[in-house]
């Protein structure tokens, strides 16, 4: 919260959201939340940079993260700003005491290295060089007396969890990595802060006003105290206690606290942990990472605003692998797009709403498809159970892939039964049949193309589908995706 969203936080928006327009389209019950991280010290230094008040600053670029839903056509059902979201410190303050309660909470002083980027302390051996391995500046030393949570305590039972597939980490690269960090020895962490030394930024220790609650400790309990854990809990008990499943997406950078700090403190609480941590990695801009002082951060709105939404989501579900950085580039988003929008999905589209019309005067016809549909038909029937299965293990390029097979099969019956020559054929006395069963399968192929794209391009599946009506008749054709240009 320390400055505007960028184009990585795209990237876990529109994966997050994907899931969830999946899931609700197989008529899963489900609740999609999101928010913004405040109580954290960088924050207090950003916005002393800019001359206001943590609570403004804080405040404003929630505004910007907030805009992003119409930006990126979000469904999120709730967005949480831990300052200033009357549920979040009743619900830290819960966590808090029942950790406390079970024996998991004490004082010594310590010492250490500190990054102010990631709020982390680190030892000599986890740095590069000296630096944050994430932000590539030197930790400060910082010498304190602060709580600390009984992290080693639990380092059994986290691996058990791990191994057993009771809290599953995707991709497997990522749990490898987890597990790896979890065997070298856990060792109590810090959870709170010198209030002084934190601008009394944050929410105090209770019982202890001297401290404040480290950022990541509050942070985390998010997830539940949007489910109001600290009040009358029936949120919490239907979405968290109730739930068949609770997914967490999150970025590379923040894996051992969401896979173990995160479920070492509910397992202390006696609440039930997340079932899936799903990771992805880091954008790359020209083989760099996004970062405001290299000075190449990409506004993701004003992608939009140049591109489409359409555009930037299928960059972003298309493109970006389930492990290994994506680099960005615009050409790379305009290619994309007109390859797969414009050419492909849009031009099958064209085709077959303009040959409808030119040889059924717009009426759909039923008839049976040809003997060189068959492979049409494969992918066709076949597609919703291919998505199931990629986005069950959160592979969207996987899942865009097998949607984009239906569109390839669709355009190759076009090239290999030329309707125009079996229209030719009929004029000369031909069966209509041949040139019915074409054009029936072309557009149960469109149909099939958009019931499952609306987890991935909302707009898009919107205009399609208004276009295919309840498939008696299509309208005359117009481009659905007209190709993307870049200035020169």
């Amino acid at each position: 919260m320390n400055a505007a969203p960028h184009l990585g936080h795209a990237l876990e928006y529109v994966q997050t959201d994907a899931l969830a327009r999946h899931r609700r389209l197989r008529g899963q019950d489900l609740r999609f939340l999101t928010g913004t991280d405040d109580n954290a010290l960088k924050n207090v230094q950003a916005a002393t940079a800019a001359g206001m008040e943590p609570a403004a600053f804080v405040a404003t670029n929630a505004e910007h993260f907030k805009g992003l839903r119409t930006t990126l056509g979000l469904c999120y059902d709730d967005f949480i700003q831990t300052a200033s979201d009357p549920r979040h410190r009743p619900g830290v303050e819960r966590l808090w005491q029942r950790c406390a309660q079970a024996g998991d909470l004490y004082q010594r002083h310590y010492e250490g290295l500190y990054c102010v980027g990631c709020e982390q302390f680190y030892e000599e051996s986890e740095l590069t060089d000296g630096v944050c391995p994430e932000h590539k500046t030197a930790p400060e030393r910082v010498s304190e007396e602060n709580w600390f949570f009984r992290l080693s305590r639990y380092q059994d039972r986290l691996l058990e969890l791990i191994e057993s597939g009771e809290l599953r980490i995707e991709p497997r690269q990522r749990r490898n990595e987890v597990l790896g960090f979890i065997q070298q020895g856990l060792q109590d962490f810090s959870v709170s802060r010198d209030a002084e030394r934190a601008h009394n930024w944050g929410i105090p220790v209770p019982g202890d006003p001297s401290q404040v609650i480290y950022v990541w400790f509050d942070a985390l309990g998010n997830y539940i105290t949007a489910l109001d854990y600290g009040g009358d809990r029936a949120l919490y008990d239907h979405w968290w206690l109730g739930a068949d499943e609770r997914i967490h997406v999150i970025g590379k950078g923040i894996l051992r606290f969401h896979a173990v700090y995160w479920p070492a403190m509910l397992l202390s609480a006696q609440e039930p942990l997340p079932s899936t941590v799903a990771v992805h990695d880091y954008l790359t801009v020209e083989g760099g990472k996004i970062s405001k002082s290299l000075g190449n951060v990409i506004d993701p709105k004003a992608l939009v605003e140049r591109f489409g939404q359409d555009a930037l989501r299928w960059w972003l579900l298309r493109d970006v692998p389930t492990l290994g950085e994506a680099d960005f580039s615009l050409a790379r988003l305009v290619e994309r797009a007109n390859q797969d929008l414009a050419n492909g999905l849009g031009n099958l589209a064209n085709r077959t709403f303009s040959m409808i019309h030119r040889y059924r005067d717009g009426a759909v016809p039923e008839a049976e498809w040809p003997a060189q549909a068959e492979a049409l038909r494969g992918v066709r029937d076949g597609v919703a159970a291919a998505i199931d299965e990629a986005l069950a293990r959160f592979d969207f390029r996987a899942a865009t892939g097998e949607l984009w097979r239906v569109v390839d099969e669709a355009n190759r019956l076009v090239d290999a039964t030329k309707p125009w020559e079996l229209a030719k054929a009929e004029r000369d006395g031909a069966a209509p049949a041949a040139l019915d069963g074409v054009l029936a399968a072309l557009f149960a192929a469109v149909r099939a193309v958009t019931d499952e794209l609306e987890p991935f391009l909302p707009e898009l599946a919107a205009k399609v589908g208004e276009a295919l009506g309840d498939g008696s008749r299509v309208p005359k054709p117009e481009p659905l995706f007209p190709r993307l240009e870049l200035e020169t």
